[in-house]
């Protein structure tokens, strides 16, 4: 089985492995990890949701941010100062485990591959599955479904939907999310 993705690039897989026991236990699961530049300076980006499915609040991204910057601090994964920032995945959540394709069959997907096939490397269709870790792509217009190795996709997201919609809909009846992503950024202090 492929390794978390963000566990597989240096600095977020260190952050991913500190961090993941910890929220998992939190009832949250961990969707990503970014390290990136914003406005000249480093910004640490940890998207999460609740294992319950039900809306994230500015209450979960706290108790996410006070838990992971704890950690941090003792693990001390990135040189620096850096800000952290915590989120939820919002609509167009990113595709990052097999198990997103299970979940979200039947949903629009935009996938990006890391090498071209025919010479395409983007692609937008239906999610029809996975099997094993093969997940299935239903082409638009009668086109042939793609069978995808999921080592071979470089990234992939949902696209807005009308069953998206519903779905947020939905939730947010149960809870106090709006259908965008929830995000706190926190100032990290200097390590």
């Amino acid at each position: 089985m492929r390794p978390h993705p963000a566990a597989s690039a240096g600095i977020c897989g260190a952050v991913a492995q500190a961090i993941e026991p910890s929220l998992d236990a939190m009832g949250y699961a961990l969707v990503q990890v970014k390290l990136g530049d914003s406005g000249g300076r480093r910004t640490l980006s940890v998207m999460a949701e609740r294992k319950d499915n039900a809306p994230m609040g500015v209450e979960d991204c706290t108790a996410i941010s006070h838990q992971a910057s704890a950690l941090l601090d003792v693990e001390d994964p990135i040189e620096g100062a850096y800000d952290l920032e915590v989120c939820s995945p919002g609509i167009e959540r990113p595709l990052t485990k097999p198990a997103d394709y299970a979940r979200f069959t039947g949903e629009e997907a935009k996938v990006e591959l890391m090498a071209a096939v025919n010479g395409q490397r983007k692609f937008r269709g239906v999610i029809g599955g996975i099997k094993g870790e093969v997940v299935t792509l239903k082409m638009p217009e009668g086109g042939m479904d793609m069978d995808i190795a999921f080592y071979a996709i470089r990234q992939a997201k949902l696209v807005v939907s009308e069953g998206i919609f519903k779905k947020n809909a939905s939730r947010e009846s149960r809870g106090s999310s709006r259908g965008k992503n929830t995000r706190l950024a926190t100032r990290d202090s200097d390590h």
